[in-house]
């Protein structure tokens, strides 16, 4: 009976979390992992780059948060680093690297 109330005490903060799946951009396959509706994009992005380099999928990234795009799909705008997961309801994201911009070395700018 005691073994039983422990489990139903664990479950009870499980309605917050979901199943996220991830297309890198330019990778094969989709990185899938359990989140925290309250997680930051932050986390979840530094969550995803750790298993793709874990994983040794190619092409390799860069390891730096800040030069990634993440998005619900390809026609809405990217989250914000700072908000959090479920803000978007979306499962399906893709992650993407931003783009660089480039100088004009012509015009001297």
């Amino acid at each position: 009976m005691l073994l039983y109330k422990q489990k139903k005490n664990q479950s009870v903060g499980k309605d917050n979390r979901f199943l996220i799946s991830i297309n890198v951009l330019g990778s094969v396959g989709l990185i899938r992992f359990i989140v925290n509706k309250d997680e930051l994009a932050a986390t979840v992005i530094d969550t995803t780059l750790k298993s793709y380099a874990c994983e040794g999928r190619l092409p390799i990234l860069d390891s730096n948060l800040n030069n990634f795009l993440y998005c619900s799909n390809a026609e809405s705008d990217a989250l914000n680093l700072w908000e959090t997961i479920g803000s978007n309801g979306s499962r399906n994201v893709i992650l993407c690297k931003k783009p660089q911009l480039q100088k004009d070395y012509r015009s001297g700018c």
